[in-house]
């Protein structure tokens, strides 16, 4: 008999509010008989059941910065999270989720396979435009929400009302900007607000609470042991090592020259530092950092000042090749601003090798399914925009 935590569950009191959401009766009939699931957020098919000897989990990266990969991990490897999870939030069988992405992203995924293991609700709000999903959360009375910053970002620009059922909003899959924690913490004024830093193939890795330092993406997760490059001193900046019971197992389709295993201990090319109380600051992923004038820069450091201007919509960074500098730095904004005033905020937060060359007005981001910026679409566009 397989034990409770070796496969996802459809515990007695789970109940699905929203039996009519795309891939709900796949999600659900799969759990039912043990079957295995494969999350796609490029298809035109999100999720599909698999018939295997041993149920697995099957997510596909999402393809922000380069080929799609197909990740394969355990059900033991996020129940073990459900539990911590539940424990740590006091979640209980009276609460209702709402996943606000479609069940081909990873994170709307875990978030549905976490209702059902524990025997809450679950509303599949992916399908329904932000106005839609904001009037659903008050009809189910969601108390538990897993999102991107881009989904409630836009949930919280298309309603002004307040929701106060909402007791945990658990954020992850980008960074959660100033700005935007400001704007949760007034439309859901009875709601924690939770962010994860993660990946697909670590899943969670560090937590935040109201203690965490300004920067900070919070301190591990439990039973997660963190290290910077082969062990370097507090402060000193290097690569993200990962070690802890959430990891997955290798990748069914692709590779990934930045992933990596030590002992146990697993990168994926995510740059950061910890300071002396245990607390991570991350400067972004290996494959988008950059030299400029003999100094590392680091587009997410960019993209995150830029996000923390109220006038700024969306914002992304993207490094074209330049035949004289190497690579240009060119930001994309959506927003009301002038750029005059954005290279000078860059330059005073980050100094003059992060100041972008160019700032791009784009009248739409182009986004991926799994709410971030599709980076290859977008510098594209860029070279189009150059003739």
């Amino acid at each position: 008999m397989k034990r409770h935590e070796d496969s996802f569950q459809v515990t007695g009191s789970a109940r699905l509010v929203t039996p009519k959401a795309a891939g709900a009766s796949i999600l659900w009939d799969a759990v039912t008989s043990q079957q295995s699931l494969q999350a796609s957020p490029l298809s035109d098919t999100p999720l599909q059941s698999l018939p295997e000897a041993s149920q697995t989990i099957y997510c596909e990266s999402s393809g922000s910065t380069g080929q799609a990969k197909l990740i394969r991990r355990h059900p033991n490897t996020w129940c073990a999270s459900f539990n911590v999870n539940r424990q740590r939030f006091g979640i209980e069988p009276r609460d209702t989720y709402a996943v606000l992405g479609h069940l081909g992203h990873s994170l709307t995924l875990y978030g549905a396979l976490e209702a059902m293991h524990i025997g809450s609700g679950l509303a599949l709000l992916g399908d329904m435009p932000p106005r839609q999903q904001a009037t659903a959360l008050r009809q189910y009375r969601a108390s538990i929400i897993y999102a991107t910053p881009s989904q409630l970002s836009l949930i919280t620009r298309t309603d002004a009302d307040l929701f106060p059922d909402v007791s945990h909003i658990l954020v992850g899959g980008g960074k959660l900007d100033f700005q935007l924690h400001d704007v949760l913490r007034d439309r859901f004024p009875n709601a924690q607000v939770v962010e994860f830093f993660g990946a697909s193939e670590t899943s969670f890795v560090t937590v935040s609470d109201h203690r965490t330092p300004k920067g900070s993406v919070g301190k591990a997760y439990p039973h997660v042991t963190l290290r910077i490059g082969e062990g370097l001193a507090v402060g000193e900046t290097g690569e993200i090592w990962v070690k802890s019971p959430y990891l997955f197992e290798g990748y069914e389709r692709g590779s990934s020259a930045l992933t990596k295993w030590q002992d146990g201990f697993l990168s994926i090319g995510e740059m950061g530092q910890l300071d002396a109380a245990g607390y991570l600051y991350l400067k972004g992923r290996k494959s988008r950092m950059v030299t400029v004038a003999d100094q590392n820069v680091f587009p997410e450091a960019i993209e995150a000042v830029l996000l923390g201007q109220p006038e700024i919509v969306a914002a992304a960074v993207i490094t074209p090749s330049d035949p004289l500098r190497g690579h240009i730095i060119v930001a994309a904004v959506m927003g009301n601003t002038k750029a005059i005033d954005l290279r000078k905020l860059c330059r005073a937060e980050l100094g003059e090798a992060a100041v972008p060359r160019k700032i791009w007005e784009v009248a739409q981001m182009p986004m991926l399914p799994a709410g971030k910026p599709d980076l290859q679409h977008l510098e594209a566009l860029w070279w189009k925009e150059q003739g």
